[in-house]
């Protein structure tokens, strides 16, 4: 195998291993279908490992190694297509080069954009441009459905709004959250079937994933950092509990609520202590 380019031995490592007599069972029975699952995976533990990265020897060997994984991905897509005659990785590489220097016309064609918004309006006229060549006719033709449904949910809203259909800011978007709630609960008081509830609870997170593309705010970046958080604590609360004897799941609700502000404020860097109502 070649050692010079790490590339070119990686795509030699893949051949090897769809190679229909002396390759693996597993990677030649994959297509490209069977395999997505893995890519997303991988993609999902290449944020997690952005998301925790602290700048240290252990960190930076965790990120390039997840990094790796997804390339991974990439290399073994191509392997696929390459052996159907389609195209190879060289052809996705030129690929992603040649639109990168047609989006980016100010960087590499001297071309200058009055100001951002100009800038943004080219980049969307590109790929709408791309869209129409690719026989799509509505605007929310491609957008995949195998996105995390809050990034789907915001991509949806930047197409639509791409077309003038938007509110202008952010206060009218805060009193559809308010309106879409008030329908979950007369839902809920009204005693409908629990697929009705549900759609109804879809519009609500429909409405805050609106409300966090007005702020600037990723819904899905956002929640994944309130999820971390709230696992933090709750790691926190059942050390607490540990440290007092006790089983977390054998406490009331009241003194679990009592160990999680505990918990909340520990890893603040606050006082333990509760503060005095009367102070």
């Amino acid at each position: 195998m070649t050692e010079s380019n790490p590339l070119t031995r990686l795509r030699e490592i893949m051949a090897r291993l769809r190679d229909p007599e002396h390759g693996c069972a597993w990677d030649r029975a994959q297509t490209a279908a069977s395999i997505v699952p893995h890519t997303l995976e991988e993609a999902y533990e290449l944020a997690d490992a952005v998301a925790r990265d602290a700048g240290d020897a252990a960190s930076t060997a965790e990120l390039r190694e997840e990094l790796g994984d997804l390339l991974f991905q990439v290399v073994f897509q191509a392997r696929i297509a390459e052996e159907a005659g389609r195209f190879d990785l060289d052809d996705v590489a030129r690929g992603i080069a040649d639109k990168l220097v047609r989006r980016h016309p100010h960087v590499f064609a001297g071309h200058a954009f009055g100001d951002d918004a100009e800038r943004e309006a080219a980049w969307e006229d590109d790929k709408a441009a791309s869209r129409e060549q690719r026989g799509h006719a509505s605007a929310m033709d491609d957008i995949p459905l195998a996105l995390p449904a809050l990034a789907r949910a915001v991509k949806t809203q930047r197409r639509a709004a791409r077309d003038g259909f938007d509110w202008d800011d952010a206060g009218p978007v805060v009193d559809k959250i308010h309106e879409e709630m008030a329908e979950v609960s007369v839902a809920v008081a009204e005693g409908v079937d629990p697929d009705a509830v549900a759609e109804e609870v879809g519009d609500v997170l429909f409405a805050v994933s609106n409300w966090a593309r007005h702020l600037g705010v990723d819904p899905e970046g956002a929640l994944r950092g309130s999820t971390r958080k709230f696992e933090a604590r709750y790691r926190r609360m059942e050390a607490l509990a540990a440290a007092e004897g006790q089983s977390l799941d054998a406490l009331g609700f009241d003194a679990q609520e009592r160990l999680y502000q505990r918990a909340r404020r520990q890893l603040r860097g606050e006082s333990d202590e509760p503060e005095d109502p009367q102070a």
